[in-house]
């Protein structure tokens, strides 16, 4: 969901709407709620997050707007917690701004994460204008229980960041999130408010450390202005996205960043968007990474791409695979298809059963050129290939929201605006899509160590007869119908996680992650992905950058060669060989011997992943020039200043 939505909120005028029946294609969808005017705001409106399903089988999510305590000026304040059935019956759990001054929160942009307590955890943003937080906090950070019971957990200030972007769930047991502003660092280039917004860790019992400040960089080429969750790698770090800043707009705003940071802080800068010609890598990241069962991220961006028929200045938009290196490629282009009908601007990407990829885009679609243009639904596969789904008309919705897949296999969702009899922009929908998959289970956490206490979700687990992780077997409990608690065992390693029951067996859909075992091989990984000279006098060398060279796997790595292109040279500060959890750094130059544009590798040889002879590679580039000398020409002494007269003196 791109959040230029969220700027058009600030004029925000009084709009009814009215029920409607759903819309279908050629999938089966279903509309299961629209937010309206008419049954009383109440009920919430303009969703904005994505939905999660609870240990209970039911799906959570927030509205941006409405509630019990909702009002208008210049814009509506409030929001809620809400609960919806697979059925789509709804009930409302909390309505924000409860509190004078809505210190309990207001607005919440993002969706909710469930912890192994059982509990949900989400921010609120304290929306109300972007010159100062409204009128007592930033945002909070909350708890509920599924029964609607909310207790605040933190409360931002500004100088430990303001407008928070939802969370993530580690295997430390933690929460990691983003803020939108604030933080440390105030920088001219464009960022809001009074900072340029931040990383943070919270426990659940409310203890909150800023782990970064974005801008902390000269001319914010770390990026700023973090606009979606984060995620946490296989590797233990968290990954995450900047909209704006990074190497390639450093006056301007625009671009972003894609960065790792570890969970105690150290911010490693992947990727700048907009390092080819016109953004066609993408620009604006605004949506979470996901990590493929491949072990690399794939991800969107709202704007940028080659798109040959989007007629936006800016770009249509792009999704996009990262290596945890740093590499990307840009796996499809926005209205790439005439009249924009593959859709514009997408949103979260979501990783289902099948391998394949689902997601959104808030504009485009069949109904544009119509007039309409109010999203789509797509699958891509992890080679590149799109197709679209299905296409909004507004009655059933507009402008999507990522997408969750719930245990039964069906695709649940929902839209900032448009719903039932879609007379004028309003209020939103939750809908479902099923396309064909079959039931799975998934745990709650996704990673954590072994002896990790662990739900399991699923749908029809009763009579469940055997639970492994990875082939591990494990001691379990049914609790109920969906959800069976049990504890990582020791011997586990990264893999799926498996429930036989009486129906047949249910496999996970993300592989259970238990840090610190797994393969005995090494695995290497440089960072970053490529570097860029200054221009340089042909003849003589630059100062030196660094690559460095980590081993995240539990044997050595041995290296065999470090070579570099001509015009480039480098200095082996790793020997030969990293040991397990270790990195190393090695020092590139630039030499150019001719002018102009060069380009070069570094290449190095080692055994990742107990394969001899495997080779990981950067990018090097750079420009070579002659200085131009400019003779002087005939020297001009400007015109004498004329004499003062000498006054004559009176005779004596």
């Amino acid at each position: 969901m791109r959040k230029s939505s969220l700027l058009r909120m600030a004029g925000l005028v009084l709009m009814f709407c009215v029920a409607t029946a759903t819309s279908s294609s050629a999938q089966t969808f279903t509309s299961l709620w629209s937010f309206y005017w008419s049954t009383g705001i109440t009920g919430g409106g303009y969703p904005l997050g994505t939905l999660v399903q609870g240990t209970d089988g039911n799906l959570y999510g927030t509205t941006m707007t409405g509630g019990a305590n909702q009002y208008f000026d210049s814009i509506w304040w409030g929001g809620t917690v809400f609960k919806i059935t697979p059925e789509g019956t709804l009930t409302t759990l909390y309505s924000f701004c409860a509190q004078t001054d809505c210190d309990d929160g207001n607005s919440p942009w993002a969706g909710l994460v469930q912890a192994a307590d059982g509990n949900l955890y989400g921010t609120a943003t304290a929306f109300g204008g972007f010159d100062e937080c409204f009128p007592s906090t930033c945002g909070t950070v909350f708890k509920i229980t599924p029964g609607g019971t909310l207790t605040t957990l933190h409360r931002f200030d500004g100088t430990d960041g303001e407008f928070p972007q939802g969370l993530v769930l580690a295997s430390d047991g933690n929460l990691y999130g983003t803020t939108w502003g604030g933080g440390a660092n105030i920088s001219g280039i464009e960022c809001y408010n009074d900072g340029c917004g931040t990383v943070f860790k919270i426990t659940p019992g409310g203890t909150l450390t800023t782990l970064y400040s974005f801008c902390a960089q000269t001319n914010c080429t770390d990026g700023y202005t973090p606009n979606g969750p984060l995620v946490q790698g296989s590797d233990g770090n968290i990954y995450g996205t900047t909209s704006e800043g990074g190497a390639n707009c450093v006056s301007s705003g625009g671009c972003g960043t894609i960065f790792k940071i570890t969970p105690q802080g150290a911010l490693t800068t992947l990727y700048s968007f907009c390092s080819l010609s016109g953004c066609a890598d993408g620009s604006g990241p605004s949506a979470p990474l996901i990590q493929g069962t491949d072990g690399n991220f794939y991800g969107t961006t709202d704007f940028g791409g080659a798109g040959a028929n989007c007629t936006s200045s800016s770009g249509c938009g792009t999704v996009f695979e990262i290596t945890p290196e740093g590499v990307l490629t840009t796996l499809y282009s926005f209205c790439s298809q005439s009249g924009c009908a593959d859709g514009s601007g997408p949103s979260d990407l979501l990783l289902a059963t099948n391998g394949n990829f689902y997601g959104t885009t808030g504009e485009g679609g069949v109904y544009a050129t119509l007039g309409g243009g109010s999203g789509t639904i797509f699958k891509i596969t992890p080679g590149g290939t799109l197709t679209t789904l299905h296409s909004f008309d507004g009655t059933d919705g507009g402008e999507p929201n990522g997408l969750v897949q719930a245990t039964n296999g069906i695709l649940y969702g929902t839209t900032y605006e448009g719903g039932s009899s879609n007379t004028v922009e309003c209020c939103g929908t939750v809908f479902s899509l099923a396309v064909g998959l079959g039931p799975f289970v998934e745990t709650v956490p996704t990673a954590g160590a072994a002896g990790t206490a662990v739900i399991i979700l699923g749908t029809n687990l009763t009579g469940a007869t055997s639970v492994t992780f990875n082939g591990t077997a494990a001691a379990f409990t049914v609790v109920s119908s969906s959800e069976i608690t049990t504890t990582a065992p020791a011997e586990a390693t990264t893999g799926n996680v498996h429930v036989v029951t009486p129906s047949g067996p249910l496999t996970s859909n993300v592989p259970f992650q238990v840090p610190g075992t797994g393969s005995t091989a090494p695995t290497a990984g440089v960072l970053p992905g490529s570097l860029t000279f200054s221009n340089q006098i042909v003849g003589t060398t630059s100062g030196s950058q660094p690559v460095t060279l980590s081993n995240t796997g539990n044997a050595a790595l041995t290296i065999s060669g470090i070579a570099t292109s001509a015009n480039f040279a480098e200095s082996n500060n790793c020997g030969g060989s990293v040991a397990a959890s270790g990195s190393c750094t090695i020092n590139v130059t630039f030499s150019p011997t001719a002018t102009g544009s060069l380009t070069g590798t570094l290449t190095i040889t080692d055994n990742n992943n107990g394969a001899a002879g495997s080779t990981q590679t950067v990018t090097l580039s750079g420009t070579g020039f002659e200085p131009v000398v400019h003779w002087p020409g005939p020297i001009v002494l400007p015109p004498r200043p004329p004499s003062r007269p000498v006054p004559l003196q009176p005779k004596p």
